[in-house]
C-alpha cells in the first residue's frame, strides 16, 4: 500500500556529493530507491519545487531527473498532478498449473478456546479507549511501572477477592501480554528448571515456551479428581502448572482433598483460571491461590471474557515473587501498553465489563444447551462430560471408532473437529475423544453440524 501524505511535500531521503555530477546521482538514487521497494507503486514524490530547495540544487535540474526516469517508465505524471513512481510492468504470464481440487467449504468449525468474537463489546471498548484518553494523566504516556496501571491493579484485585476468592494485593499484581507470556515471566523468575503440566493438558507452543527457556516439562496425569499429588511429587518438578477450576481439556474440578494436599506441598504453583467467569450449573469455584498465596501465582486474561486480541493478562504473585516477575517484565518489553490498560480498568469500573459478562453467560448457555439437545437427538450414543464451564466439552464416542477417522471423515463434510489425543503427552486416542468448542458458533449451526456428521458418531 502507497503512502497518502498529508502534507503538501513528503518526506525523502537523497544525499548528494557536490564533487559529482548532481543530476546523475539525483537520478540514480531516486532510481533505485524505486527499485529496491523504498519507495512503492503509486507513491507521491516531493515537488520539483519542494526538492530542489531541500537538496540546494536548482529546480530546473529536479524537473531534468524527473523527466529522465518518466523516460524510463519509473515515474508517472499527469497535468495537475503529483509526480509518482510508476506501477511495475505485469510480468509475463506464467504457464497454467493444473488446479487442485478445492476443499469443502467449512460449516462450522469447533475450534476450542475461542470465544464468540463478533459479540465483542466494539461500543463499550471505543467508549473506554476515549475515556482512557481523555482522563489519562501526562505521566501515564510513559513508561510507568512494569507492573502495570495502578487503576488497573486496584480494580483488578478487587475483582478477584470478590469473584474469585483470591488473597489478592494490587501492589502483587503484574500485568502482562496473556497466559503464555506470564507463564514465561513466572518461571524465569522462579528461577525453574523442571516443571510439572497436566496430563491430558496444555498445547505444544506452551510446553515449546518451556523448552525455549531451558525448562524441562514433564507430565503428570489427571484423573476425575484432578491431578495426581502423589505422581505430581514424585516427578521431581519444583513448579507445577495447573487448571484446578475447570481442567483444561478435561473439565474436571479439582477435588477438596486433593486442593489441601496440593496446599500442603512446598511446590511453586502456576495457577490458570481461564475461564472462570463462565460457570453454569455448578457454584463457582473459588482459586487455589486462596489456599496458598505465598506458592501460588494466579494467572488469568481477558481473552476469553472478551478477545484474544485484546492482549491482557495478570499475574497474582506471592509476595516475595512479586519484585523478580516485574524485573522480568521491565526486561522483555517494559510494561504492557498503558491505554489499553486504563481502558481495561475504565470497563471495570464502570460495570460494563459485569454486564458484557452476564450477557455472554446467556449465549454460551445457549450454546451450550444447543449442543447437548443436538447429539442427544442425532447421536444419543455419545457422552458430553466437561460441561460445567466454560465454552467447550467432551465427547466420548464409542470405543469401536477411531477418533482420527472421524476428524477426518467429518472434515471432508465441512465440519472441523478436534481430538483429546492431541493433548495427551503420548498422543493416545484411546478412548476415542474429541473436544468440542462451542463458543464462537451460533445455535443453528451447531445443530446442522451435528445432524450431519452424526452417522460418523455410531
Amino acid at each position: 500500500m502507497s503512502v497518502e501524505w498529508a502534507g503538501r511535500s513528503p518526506e525523502l531521503l537523497v544525499r548528494l556529493d557536490r564533487a559529482r555530477p548532481l543530476r546523475v546521482q539525483l537520478e540514480s538514487a531516486l532510481r533505485e530507491a524505486i527499485r529496491s521497494g523504498r519507495l512503492s507503486p503509486g507513491e507521491r514524490l516531493p515537488s520539483s519545487r519542494a526538492m530542489a530547495a531541500r537538496l540546494g540544487v536548482s529546480r530546473g535540474l529536479v524537473q531534468e531527473a524527473f523527466d529522465q526516469l518518466k523516460a524510463e517508465g519509473y515515474l508517472t505524471a499527469r497535468t495537475g498532478s503529483a509526480t509518482r513512481v510508476a506501477a511495475p510492468a505485469a510480468p509475463p504470464a506464467a504457464p497454467a498449473a493444473r488446479p487442485e481440487p478445492p476443499a469443502p467449504p467449512l460449516l462450522a468449525d469447533f475450534r476450542t478456546g475461542v470465544p464468540d468474537l463478533a459479540s465483542f463489546p466494539r461500543a463499550d471498548w471505543a467508549w473506554a479507549q476515549r475515556e482512557a484518553a481523555r482522563t489519562a494523566r501526562t505521566a501515564d504516556l510513559g513508561y510507568g511501572d512494569p507492573r502495570g496501571a495502578r487503576e488497573l491493579r486496584e480494580v483488578l484485585a478487587g475483582y478477584l477477592r470478590r469473584v474469585r476468592g483470591a488473597a489478592a494485593d494490587p501492589g502483587d499484581l503484574v500485568i502482562c501480554g496473556g497466559f503464555a507470556q506470564g507463564l514465561i515471566l513466572a518461571l524465569r523468575a522462579a528461577g525453574v528448571r523442571r516443571v510439572a503440566f497436566e496430563d491430558p493438558g496444555y498445547d505444544a507452543e506452551l510446553l515449546e515456551a518451556a523448552a525455549w527457556l531451558g525448562v524441562e516439562a514433564v507430565p503428570v496425569p489427571v484423573d476425575e479428581e484432578g491431578i495426581d499429588v502423589e505422581a505430581l511429587l514424585a516427578s521431581g518438578a519444583d513448579a507445577a502448572v495447573l487448571t484446578p477450576a475447570h481442567q483444561w481439556p478435561t473439565g474436571v474440578v479439582l477435588s477438596p482433598a486433593r486442593r489441601r494436599a496440593l496446599a500442603a506441598t512446598d511446590l511453586l504453583l502456576v495457577e490458570d483460571d481461564y475461564d472462570a467467569e463462565f460457570r453454569y450449573d455448578r457454584d463457582p469455584v473459588g482459586v487455589l491461590q486462596g489456599l496458598a498465596a505465598d506458592r501460588v501465582l494466579l494467572m488469568g486474561t481477558v481473552s476469553k471474557s472478551l478477545a484474544p486480541a485484546v492482549r491482557l493478562g495478570w499475574i497474582l504473585c506471592p509476595p516475595a515473587m512479586t519484585g523478580a516477575v516485574a524485573r522480568q517484565k521491565a526486561i522483555v518489553d517494559r510494561g504492557s501498553p498503558h491505554l489499553d490498560q486504563l481502558a481495561l480498568a475504565a470497563l471495570l469500573h464502570s460495570g460494563r465489563y459485569d454486564r458484557h459478562l452476564r450477557r455472554m453467560r446467556t449465549l454460551y448457555a445457549a450454546r451450550r444447551a444447543a449442543l447437548v439437545a443436538a447429539l442427544a437427538l442425532h447421536a444419543p450414543q455419545v457422552r458430553l462430560s466437561g460441561l460445567a464451564a466454560g465454552f467447550h466439552a467432551v465427547a466420548h464416542l464409542p470405543a469401536h471408532l477411531s477418533e482420527e477417522a472421524v476428524i477426518a471423515a467429518a472434515r471432508d463434510r465441512g465440519v472441523a473437529l478436534y481430538g483429546l489425543s492431541t493433548h495427551h503427552s503420548n498422543s493416545t486416542a484411546t478412548p476415542p475423544l474429541l473436544v468440542l468448542g462451542f463458543g464462537n458458533l451460533p445455535e443453528h449451526l451447531i445443530h446442522e453440524a451435528i445432524a450431519l456428521i452424526a452417522p460418523l458418531l455410531r
